[in-house]
């Protein structure tokens, strides 16, 4: 899932198009973000290099621990609660990236779906340092009373929140994103 430090495989372009491409949007908001991500993947040359441009690629996660509670950090520069999530070493894709950031931001060891990545929520918003961010966000699940230990240098705030709590402590992206994330995500012991 990797290209070179510097190069954007078009593999790689066409694997996270195709991902895009079949989402399902729940909003319209959502709707306009996958579009404009596609059409941005197409013009930047390269989408997941936040140095070659300030528009580009990141990959978050919505977290998951099996009664539903969601993983959530109060991010140090912006000061509100959302998921982990940031931007891409080079040639990573989104879903490694998702799940790389959480590891890093949060201390739990969260894994894809069974089936493997599973995309369920795009946002295009402004990020720190006024980049825009085509983030693609993915379903993460963890263990049960799995605690959270952020690594040096990350928001020591991070919780787990029930599912109608949690959407009521981030932004409406975020909000959007949870939603998505407890209707995708399946049933039972994980």
């Amino acid at each position: 899932m990797s290209a070179g430090p510097g190069r954007w495989s078009s593999t790689l372009r066409a694997q996270v198009r195709a991902e895009v491409s079949a989402h399902r949007p729940g909003s319209p908001r959502e709707q306009w973000s996958c579009r404009r991500t596609l059409r941005l993947m197409d013009w930047l040359a390269d989408p997941f290099d936040e140095h070659a441009d300030p528009t580009h690629v990141t990959g978050s996660a919505i977290v998951l621990d099996p009664e539903a509670q969601v993983l959530l950090h109060r991010h140090k520069r912006l000061r509100r609660w959302m998921q982990p999530g940031g931007h891409l070493d080079p040639g990573e894709h989104p879903a490694v990236a998702a799940r790389r950031e959480t590891a890093e931001e949060t201390g739990v060891d969260a894994h894809h779906p069974g089936g493997g990545p599973t995309l369920v929520h795009v946002d295009v918003h402004e990020g720190p340092r006024g980049h825009v961010h085509l983030d693609l966000r993915y379903l993460l699940l963890a263990g049960r009373g799995a605690v959270p230990q952020p690594g040096p240098g990350e928001s020591p705030e991070v919780a787990w929140f029930p599912g109608p709590r949690a959407r009521t402590v981030g932004d409406a992206s975020t909000t959007a994103a949870v939603h998505a994330a407890l209707t995708t995500a399946p049933r039972g012991p994980r």
